[in-house]
């Protein structure tokens, strides 16, 4: 039985602005409608792709999306930041609406979209696990039965009767996911908000979404951790650039999704009108520079890894650090560095960063980095998404070793027998 039904599904954004656009152009857009034409703004309608800048006023998040989903089923969609995995959930959750195509949905839906999604902070814990159950339909009885398994399993009991403006990330997400999953909805939705759990209360999370299924309920489950969306899930999606572009077995789509983003990117550089950013900053150039005493440009475990950005700040006297996240290809994060504290003092101008990751640091494998320009350490200015991806390769003189080494990391650590 189909629970969830997705026909022709458009999502369409005007850049720049807040709504769909102005009076004149809804006004048209009508004209053309009730004419039975086709929306005049769609020839400038480009596609999602954040590489590039936009030539026209209106994008695509998603486009002509088609997939079903049946009862007991846990669907994972993977891709890329930007692919519109969380534009298709919001609009299956009813958050928002689409520009063409229909939905169908057999049931009651949960959502775990963002940290603190349907809580009212003023509001108690335990008021808000009675709001939510009420916005499900569910009765006070209802609530009240499951009450104490949910508080049980989001372990905030000693605050469950505080507000939860006063809860942290981890608090408000152990909370949401527990309401969410106990509430018995025949459909539950769960984007990326897992990652800001502890380990073991993700390990709990994919076991009851686990339970959840073999109950004869369904689940969306959005991840940039392929591990978890191979062992939770009987099927994926992966989303490019707002569509489809791979959908069967989790195993086949995220080798898909692997090899269509191992492909090598040093480095880049814009005009200053092209470049992607905002008013506060622009990326001019990022570019990364193997550095080995042969002097080949090669990438292996003995190879430092020099990494250069060159940006625009356009705000008078930023107090302002760059952010570095060091990913690996299954979308873990292997390591987070911020340049000097306290942050400096920046001007108005092109500033250039530099940071070297030591050689005998990282195994093989395929890595990608996004960095951010924060102000203050606290509020990102923006987020650059996966600006370089490179590949590490072994060296293999002197040694029998052909395997793997597990792990994304792989230091020269001094480790010795009768030391």
């Amino acid at each position: 039985m189909e629970v969830i039904k997705v026909e022709h599904l458009s999502k369409q954004y005007r850049l720049g602005q807040v709504g769909t656009g102005s009076l004149i152009q809804d006004v048209n857009r009508w004209w053309y409608k009730i004419r039975g034409k086709a929306d005049p703004y769609e020839v400038i309608i480009e596609t999602n792709d954040r590489t590039t800048k936009g030539k026209g006023d209106f994008v695509w998040a998603l486009e002509d999306i088609n997939f079903a989903v049946n009862q007991g089923e846990v669907l994972g969609i993977i891709g890329r930041n930007g692919a519109g995995k969380s534009s298709l959930l919001k609009i299956l959750s009813k958050v928002t609406s689409p520009t063409k195509g229909r939905i169908t949905l057999n049931g009651r839906v949960a959502s775990l979209l963002e940290v603190g999604t349907g809580f009212n902070p003023e509001l108690t814990g335990r008021e808000n696990i009675y709001l939510n159950g009420a916005i499900l339909g569910m009765t006070k009885k209802e609530i009240a039965r499951k009450f104490d398994e949910i508080v049980s399993f989001s372990g905030v009991e000693k605050y469950i009767d505080t507000p939860v403006k006063r809860y942290s990330s981890g608090m408000y997400v152990r909370l949401a996911f527990a309401v969410a999953a106990h509430l018995e909805p025949e459909i539950l939705i769960v984007d990326e908000v897992l990652a800001v759990g502890d380990v073991d209360f993700q390990k709990k999370c994919i076991g009851k979404m686990k339970d959840v299924a073999s109950a004869g309920r369904t689940v969306l489950f959005v991840s940039h951790n392929m591990e978890a969306v191979k062992n939770l899930c009987s099927r994926a999606l992966l989303l490019e650039h707002g569509t489809i572009v791979s959908e069967g077995s989790p195993s086949h789509v995220i080798e898909t999704y692997l090899n269509n983003r191992n492909k090598a990117d040093w480095g880049r550089s814009y005009e200053e009108h092209e470049a992607p950013g905002n008013e506060f900053t622009r990326l001019k150039s990022i570019a990364l520079k193997p550095i080995r005493e042969d002097g080949k440009p090669m990438i292996t475990v003995k190879s430092s890894l020099e990494i250069n950005i060159s940006f625009w700040n356009y705000v008078e006297d930023l107090v302002a650090n760059l952010s570095l996240h060091l990913f690996a290809a299954t979308g873990e994060c292997v390591f987070n560095v911020i340049t000097q504290l306290p942050p400096p003092t920046l001007g108005v101008g092109l500033h250039h960063a530099r940071c070297v990751i030591p050689k005998e640091l990282l195994n093989t494998g395929v890595f990608y980095v996004s960095f951010m320009l924060v102000q203050d350490t606290a509020k990102p200015l923006f987020n650059f998404d996966e600006v370089l991806t490179f590949e590490v390769e072994e060296e293999r003189e002197n040694t029998n070793w052909h395997g793997k080494f597990p792990g994304f990391v792989r230091p020269n650590i001094d480790f010795k027998i009768n030391a």
